[in-house]
This record gives structure tokens, sequence and C-alpha cells, in this order.
């Protein structure tokens, strides 16, 4: 058997690494880096050359987004190339996370989403920012015409399925645990679509883990996700193993948000209390964790993680 990963390590500069948005993008980490010195030509350079690998672009986006100086940067971009499309979907992509967490007006950033829309038509990136906005405060029909536009530019945008997976696991909160969710529908109606090498194929794993989230914060799950018997019925054991199974047989290790991926399916696999195949997933995992979905239902992601990766290590 192979060595356990090496530990996280500790500390609050090493856990903010541990739990880096960026995932193992070692040129969007370096990118990051240059943009934060105001150096936007290597964020320029990097979009050009993702290209029109939407996932990538999209995730790549997002994550020099997260940054509080990415709106200033990007508008001087734009005062120098004002017809850059990659410009603008920066600073659309940068409002928008700047309007979630209160600093700025949702209408700014929808516009700046629009207005990246003119100049990129083709692109699902301004599209995912307008649903990220919708699935905080829209309707549920504008946050389906949003997710239909980006899937229309993308039909497996992965962001955009997880976004909207999160949104319909949130309808009827209050009504308790239901094996019949229309969240479930949704996402094995998606991976059905899905081509087979498609990391879609593990969203109805996401389904149950978010659908978990919201059953948890209205109290009819247990804050302990272990503890729950959410991960033990039979429809959860065979979407379990069908997701484990498809990623046993996955060869497209180049997605870039794969990650997001295997921290769920390694988190559902330490709930349904499968320590060997959770340890094969934290072996691939590394120490890349996600926020989501340790945090869940409302926990410190990095403390969460450790704690299960180390029970999956003791258990084999």
């Amino acid at each position: 058997m192979s060595p356990p990963p090496p530990p996280l390590g500790r500390g609050r500069k090493r856990a903010a690494q541990a739990l880096d948005a960026a995932l193992d993008d070692a040129e969007l980490v370096a990118t990051r880096a240059s943009l934060a010195q105001g150096r936007w030509q290597a964020a320029r350079s990097l979009l050009v050359q993702t290209g029109d690998d939407w996932d990538r672009r999209g995730h790549r986006v997002t994550v020099l987004a997260l940054e509080s100086y990415s709106a200033a940067w990007s508008r001087d971009w734009l005062l120098a190339e004002p017809d850059s499309a990659d410009a603008a979907v920066l600073l659309a992509l940068s409002l928008v996370q700047r309007a979630l967490l209160g600093k700025e007006k949702v209408a700014k950033a929808d516009k700046a989403c629009r207005d990246a829309i003119a100049l990129a038509p083709a692109d699902p990136t301004p599209w995912l920012g307008l649903l990220m906005l919708a699935c905080v405060g829209g309707t549920d029909e504008e946050t389906e015409q949003l997710f239909d536009e980006v899937r229309s530019r993308h039909a497996d945008h992965h962001h955009g399925h997880h976004l909207m997976v999160a949104r319909l696991a949130e309808r009827r909160a209050t009504a308790g645990p239901d094996p019949l969710h229309e969240v479930y529908d949704f996402a094995n109606w998606a991976a059905e679509q899905a081509p087979a090498d498609s990391p879609l194929a593990i969203l109805p794993v996401i389904a149950h883990a978010e659908r978990y989230r919201v059953l948890a914060l209205a109290g009819h799950e247990p804050a302990d996700p272990v503890a729950s018997g959410h991960w033990s019925g039979r429809r959860a054991r065979q979407v379990m193993k069908a997701a484990f199974d498809w990623w046993l047989e996955w060869e497209q290790e180049g997605h870039p948000r794969r990650l997001v991926d295997l921290n769920f399916l390694a988190h559902a696999k330490v709930c349904e209390g499968r320590g060997a195949e959770a340890t094969a997933l934290f072996y691939r995992i590394g120490e890349h964790p996600t926020t989501a979905p340790w945090s869940y239902p409302d926990r410190d992601p990095l403390s969460a993680f450790r704690a299960a990766r180390d029970r999956a290590l003791g258990s084999v």
C-alpha cells in the first residue's frame, strides 16, 4: 500500500493554502500572485492560453475574481484594452463575488456580466456569474433560465450544474427527508445526458450531500454527517457505489475541478462507513480539500476534513 498522504500543516497560512480554491492549478496560483501585484498581463496571458476550455476558463476566472484586488486591476486592464472580452469577464465575476459578500450592488454586477456577454457571446462564464447571483437572490424561474443559458454554451458545465444542484436542494427545506425530491431527478438526468467520461456522473452524490446540508440546517438531520442515516439507505448506497465504480475507471485526470468531485465522494464514503474506499480517494485528494462538503452543515471544513481523513486512514 502507498504511504499515507503527508499531514496538512498547521497555522493560519498553511490552513489558507490547504483550502485554496485554485486547487492544483499551479499556473492559476502564479497568475493570481502576479495579479495581486498589479501585473494584469499575467491574467491576460493565462486566459488567452485557456481559450474555450469552458470548465477551465470558468474555474480560473472565478478563482481570480475571489481576490479583493481583482476588480481594480480588471478595470485597469479594460482601460488599456477596452475591447478585451477577457478583461470584461474577469471584471464581471469580480463584481459578482463582491456583490455576494454585500460589498457591491447586485445591479452593478449584473450589468457588468451583461456587458461581458456582449463582448463574448459564446462564453458561458458571464452567464455563470449571473447564475451565481440568481442562486442567492433570484426566483426559481430566473435561475432555471440562466442555467439554460450556461448549458446552451457548454452542455456539461461543471460549476453551473453544481450551482443548480445546490439551489434545487434548498426547495422544500422544511418538508424533511424525501428520497423522491426533485434534486435527485435533476442530478440523475444531468448524469445520464453527459458523455461517459464527464465528471457529471458523480452529480447524484453532490445532490445527496447538498440535500443533507439543507436538512441538517433545518434540524431534520444531526449536525454530524457521520451520525446521520442519510447515507445508509438503499438508494444512497446504490448512488455511492455507482459513483465510486465510475471513478475507478475514469481516465480524465486533467479536469480542472475534479478535486471538488473527489472531496464530495470521499465525504460520502466516510459518512457511509467505507473507510478503505475513502482512503483511496484521500490519496488522490492529497492536500487539496475543498470547503464544500466538509463544512456541511456548519463546521470548520479543514478540521472536518482532517478528522475524516484520519478516521479513514485508521480504519484500513
